[in-house]
């Protein structure tokens, strides 16, 4: 597969380390909010601790940090927005669309910086170009990237003619559309189930059964990037070939993922924070997204489901795992 760099590029990225010790220099130590709807133990919370420090900080020494977990209770988002928002910080760190709207709810002033799938799908800027308001960050286009995954998933199918879709209605319909017209070129029909918590789970894999579907394409969602595991177990269990969005989840037994590095999404919005604590205006911040995209494939889990996955498709894989 193309690699190619994110947008803010090497350069951008060696400007975070500065940019943190410039703030400590001056003996200013930034306080920051990060809000986010898994928990404390998630692997998230460890890559956003890695990518910070990618960025140049070291908590509690260049930069304080509060950190809020909704533990998968997204029902609880606007009240530890709000209450992060009540300390007062310099500026406040989200992921995903519904920790987003939370902090939003909570503040119009505070800068934002955040990364999700969307930015301005989702609505929450006026145009990646110039974002308008206090909000700015890493926009991951995934609804372009979900129909990549569907012409992927295909392609190590070849025969599939029915593929269905684990979709978040939290993310916003504008995703199923950016499907529609790829499956049309695929001469695939889709079959949309909804997840909203792992209760649905089971009832969307038996509506993928009795529908006859031959593989899945796991759109982007913060809560179904949670449900990962149960997601992997289910497709397993149904012997259906399914795609994800990032590699960690290949790398835990998904049978196929496309898609920018999480790391480097995050890394990214830090680098975005540190521009915004030196007075950079998140209105006026451009918007960064990502230009690296891996494939990587399974092969054990291949193995599992009995398929083949065609040569020309491993041949761009940046990573097979055996």
């Amino acid at each position: 597969m193309e690699r190619r760099a994110f947008l803010t590029g090497t350069g951008a990225l060696l400007l975070a380390a500065p940019l943190a010790a410039e703030a400590q220099q001056a003996g200013i130590v930034p306080r920051i909010g990060i809000l986010c709807p898994w928990t404390a133990a998630d692997p998230n919370t460890s890559a956003m601790r890695a990518a910070l420090n990618d960025a140049g900080y070291v908590e509690g020494k260049s930069i304080l940090t509060e950190w809020r977990f909704a533990d998968g209770r997204t029902g609880h988002l606007p009240a530890l927005g709000a209450e992060l928002v009540r300390l007062k910080p310099d500026a406040l760190v989200a992921a995903g669309d519904l920790a987003i709207r939370a902090l939003r709810q909570a503040t119009t002033t505070i800068p934002i910086v955040v990364a999700t799938d969307d930015l301005a799908g989702e609505g929450h800027v006026a145009s990646l170009a110039r974002p308008g308001g206090n909000v700015t960050g890493v926009s991951i286009l995934a609804s372009e990237l979900n129909a990549k995954r569907l012409e992927l998933v295909k392609e190590a199918v070849p025969k599939a003619s029915r593929v269905a879709i684990l979709w978040d209605p939290a993310t916003g319909a504008f995703h199923l559309r950016a499907l529609e017209a790829t499956a049309r070129s695929l001469r695939v029909e889709l079959k949309t189930l909804q997840v909203r918590r792992l209760e649905d789970l089971d009832g969307a894999f038996r509506s993928a059964r009795a529908w006859r579907a031959e593989a899945i394409n796991v759109l982007a969602s913060p809560t179904l990037h949670g449900l990962r595991q149960p997601i992997i177990e289910g497709a397993a269990r149904n012997q259906l070939p399914a795609i994800y969005q990032w590699r960690e989840i290949a790398q835990a037994g998904g049978l196929m993922s496309y898609g920018p590095s999480f790391r480097d999404v995050l890394r990214a919005t830090f680098v975005q924070l540190g521009r915004v604590l030196k007075g950079a205006k998140p209105g006026a911040l451009p918007v960064e997204q990502p230009t690296k995209f891996e494939l990587v494939i399974n092969l054990k889990t291949a193995k599992a489901l009995g398929l083949t996955i065609p040569q020309s498709l491993l041949q761009r894989a940046d990573e097979i795992i055996q």
